[in-house]
């Protein structure tokens, strides 16, 4: 069955439908304007002994390690940054979205992951994105309150804060109250961020904040609403965000959304639950990488990815070359070509996690792979009885981008990772108390249906959707921390952790130089180069072994940090604002 929408959520559907195309050209679509890369800083600036911190701006990188510097624990770090940035980088991240959040414990055997992921609302059902019998445009179900899930960030905050913090949680928002009081000259990124984006002309929340504050001169960045609301969870605690006003301005603000369900309760929020889970691990030549669990596709996505590269001699290719980006794509094509079929909410669906990282599948699926030539079809495996299936006809997911990630190594060694998102860039375009809700509903699947089996990744009421967030951690041979590492990007985050991490263990580049790396990925929607760079001279040859090439803008978000020789070194993406500091 479809929806049926009452008279007057039909009506506002029709007038705005219109204007669709015009929101899909512009950022519901994932608008992220082309960003210079900036030049990188200096080795020296970048290497510290006890602590580093690498996150997209700088006042969130020095809030947190203030706080190390306290003796905070990382996950006392990783509060104050992220809620920094869910001021300076709100379009991508903040308080009304969610995450994963990876740690490391020195001297553990395993990295655990807290989810912080989105549910759906008790209510949902499968066809909630669909509309008489046919998917929405995704234009018209990022903007609506169909779209907004129940936030999870808090709770996840909350959740690792109880079992590893060691200073006050008051303590670690203060330095976001303080800038969202006293404002800050407005980012760079964020004013081209508004100037591209014509839909926020479109949504009074966003002309009121976002479009004004830019239109001033100079661009100042204040949000007072947002430190209130901060301001009540540092007096009241987190759980603060999940019953009372917050909860009911939340509650109010998506029944009072222009069209789209209106099934968001108070007991949905009273009732979400941050979970702990186990990382998923697998080794690639002499490191054990490992990731982010379902209902993250993530973790599992990359793994795969570089478990089918390691029976390739990578290290003898050059970067950038040809043959290199071949052989990434086809591996990649093929990781999502099984991420597609198989990856959702784990206590909804059954994910053959085992079977997709077992090192003799993943052998068979590289052996797929033909040096000399694209695959013209790629197909899903079934793990444990053969390498390819035919009954399945794939559909790719829409495109996506947004997100933020840092990652953080305190003075005990501890590395964390952490990955959050509103989904698309400005979420649903909606804002509620300084604070944007997420469209994170839009990441599952608008057909509920894989040709004759259910979607893992359909809607269901309290289920999570499916993520594309990849914080990785990489051990060497005596389980002691290489590397710590994520990004922003919706579903490019797995190109572009891989293209980093191949850079950094396969060959040898500082973290810095790796992240530097242009871009280039391939999510089954054909090998997407990052225009603008030294890849576009390859275009001829990659279509000469038959690619699909397009050139794209591709922004990503990496941040990384790495041990090398007896010190931490820090990378941060070039074509954001942020560094990588450290003492």
């Amino acid at each position: 069955m479809s929806i049926i929408l009452p008279p007057s959520r039909l009506i506002a559907l029709t007038r705005w439908a219109g204007i669709s195309l015009l929101v899909l050209l512009s950022a519901c679509s994932g608008s992220d304007p082309a960003t210079a890369v900036r030049t990188v800083q200096p080795v020296a600036e970048r290497q510290a002994a006890q602590m580093m911190i690498s996150a997209a701006h700088p006042l969130a990188v020095e809030a947190g390690l203030d706080i190390l510097r306290q003796g905070g624990h990382a996950v006392d770090a990783a509060i104050a940054v992220q809620m920094v940035l869910g001021l300076i980088e709100s379009p991508e991240t903040g308080i009304g979205g969610g995450g994963f959040l990876l740690l490391h414990q020195a001297g553990s055997a395993q990295p655990v992951v807290y989810d912080g992921r989105e549910t759906a609302p008790a209510a949902a059902k499968p066809d909630r994105f669909q509309f008489l019998g046919t998917s929405l445009p995704l234009a018209l179900a990022i903007p609506s309150g169909s779209s907004v899930g129940v936030p999870g960030l808090v709770s996840m905050l909350a959740l690792a804060h109880q079992e590893h913090g060691r200073l006050p949680w008051a303590t670690l928002l203060a330095p976001a109250i303080a800038l969202a009081e006293s404002g800050l000259p407005m980012p760079l990124r964020l004013q081209r961020q508004i100037e591209a984006d014509w839909s926020l002309r479109l949504f009074a929340d966003t002309r009121q904040y976002y479009r004004r504050q830019a239109g001033v001169e100079p661009p100042v960045l204040r949000n007072p609403a947002l430190a209130r609301t901060l301001q009540q969870l540092a007096d009241q605690g987190p759980q603060a965000f999940y019953r009372g006003p917050i909860a009911q301005q939340f509650v109010q603000r998506t029944n009072n959304a222009r069209w789209g369900a209106d099934d968001i309760s108070l007991e949905d929020l009273a009732g979400y639950t941050a979970l702990k889970r186990d990382a998923v691990c697998a080794p690639y030549r002499e490191w054990t990488l490992c990731g982010a669990p379902p209902p993250s596709s993530g973790g599992i996505s990359v793994l795969q990815i570089m478990g089918m590269l390691e029976h390739f001699d990578m290290s003898a290719l050059a970067p950038g070359s040809p043959a290199s980006l071949h052989l990434i794509t086809e591996a990649s094509r093929l990781a999502f070509a099984d991420r597609n079929t198989y990856i959702g909410d784990p206590d909804f669906v059954r994910v053959p996690v085992d079977g997709l990282l077992d090192a003799e599948y993943l052998r068979q699926r590289a052996m797929l792979i033909k040096p000399e030539q694209a695959l013209t079809q790629v197909h899903p495996g079934e793990p444990g009885k053969r390498v390819e299936r035919r009954d399945i006809e794939l559909a790719p997911d829409a495109d996506e981008r947004g997100t933020s990630h840092f990652s953080i190594v305190d003075a005990q060694g501890n590395l964390l990772a952490l990955t959050s998102s509103n989904e698309a860039p400005f979420g649903s375009r909606m804002l509620s108390q300084g604070f944007v809700l997420n469209n994170q509903l839009t990441d599952f699947s608008f057909d509920p249906q894989l040709g004759d089996l259910a979607h893992p990744n359909a809607v269901a009421g309290g289920k999570r959707p499916r993520s594309s967030m990849a914080p990785i951690v990489v051990l060497d041979a005596d389980g002691e921390p290489r590397l710590v590492i994520g990004s922003r990007g919706g579903s490019r985050i797995i190109g572009y952790v891989v293209k980093a991490l191949v850079g950094v263990l396969d060959w040898n580049m500082d973290v810095q130089q790796a992240i530097a790396l242009p871009n280039h990925l391939d999510r089954g929607l054909g090998l997407e180069l990052e225009a603008g760079t030294a890849l576009n001279q390859q275009v001829s040859a990659l279509q000469a072994l038959g690619h699909e090439v397009s050139l794209v803008s591709m922004t990503s978000g990496l941040h990384g940090i790495e041990w090398v020789d007896g010190q931490w070194r820090g990378g941060a993406d070039p074509r954001l604002d942020g560094v990588a500091l450290g003492e």
